[in-house]
């Protein structure tokens, strides 16, 4: 009988790590913003956000959508960033957006894939360029 993965991938590992983090933040009561490359990531971050734990509540909602005032967390993709200043960036794009400088604390990830492990690199070289001083943390969860 061949062995069935139950393994998440890379990606998937990420997207858990993310809204782990956010949860965690949250309930140091900060407000935080996570930016994703696409629509179609924000959406996913957005249902696993409802789903990753059964007995977390993190308040959330999309850029654009929810209480004027913003949920203590906003998910967006656009290059403009969150609609209000915030405490957090949790990257989960390929590239640094150029808001990043706004924020005082920003979370990205190296996932464990080689592929994945080049995008970071230059990210890596990009937040540098900025001027962002980076450390960098072994996440093994919250």
């Amino acid at each position: 009988m061949p062995a069935i993965n139950t393994q998440p991938s890379a990606i998937e590992s990420v997207f858990l790590s993310a809204c782990q983090l956010a949860e965690k933040h949250y309930r140091q009561q900060q407000l935080i913003y996570i930016h994703c490359q696409d629509k179609q990531q924000a959406y996913a971050i957005d249902e696993l956000l409802w789903q990753f734990e059964p007995t977390a509540f993190v308040p959330h909602n999309l850029k654009g959508e929810g209480p004027v005032t913003g949920s203590p967390v906003e998910i967006g993709f656009d290059k403009l960033g969150a609609n209000k200043s915030r405490h957090l960036l949790i990257n989960l794009a390929d590239q640094v957006p150029s808001f990043a400088v706004n924020f005082p604390h920003i979370i990205d990830f190296v996932a464990n894939d080689d592929a994945l492990k080049q995008i970071a690199r230059a990210r890596y070289r990009e937040y540098k360029q900025l001027g962002i001083e980076l450390t960098t943390t072994e996440f093994t969860g919250v």
